[in-house]
């Protein structure tokens, strides 16, 4: 973990310290979070909710989109995602790991990956995000 990451993640997404995510890595190219499995972000059989899941990769993905915006921009926004789930996260913690496919004046695309504690990949997610001004 980086408690400077995580500080500046958190001052940009308070919703981060919620998602309990620590922010590992942040370069142009590469993003990377951890965020431990909870009982209380579980569905059935205590698997981790895929919204939680979601919620995780929105905040790894913004971060990496954040330090590829044009200079004249003045933040983003997710307006699009598509998420495949492939197994389910039961005990340990995820690594969300988001690289950067397009970063464009307008919009900048992010693919982002979720793996457990052993490396499965959990889920896999694209996403658009577009450049305010």
């Amino acid at each position: 973990m980086s408690e400077e990451l995580t500080a500046r993640a958190t001052a940009a997404m308070p919703f981060v310290t919620v998602l309990g995510l620590d922010m590992v890595q942040a370069d142009p190219g590469l993003a990377i979070g951890k965020a431990p499995w909870r009982a209380e972000f579980c569905t059935v059989g205590g698997a981790l909710h895929g919204g939680y899941l979601m919620g995780l990769i929105d905040s790894v993905a913004a971060a990496l989109t954040a330090l590829n915006l044009p200079p004249d921009a003045i933040g983003t926004t997710t307006v699009e995602s598509k998420t495949n789930f492939f197994k389910a996260v039961r005990s340990g913690e995820v690594t969300v790991s988001a690289t950067l496919v397009h970063a464009g004046r307008t919009t900048v695309v992010v693919q982002s990956d979720v793996h457990d504690d052993s490396d499965r990949l959990i889920c896999r997610a694209t996403q658009t995000q577009l450049v305010l001004r």
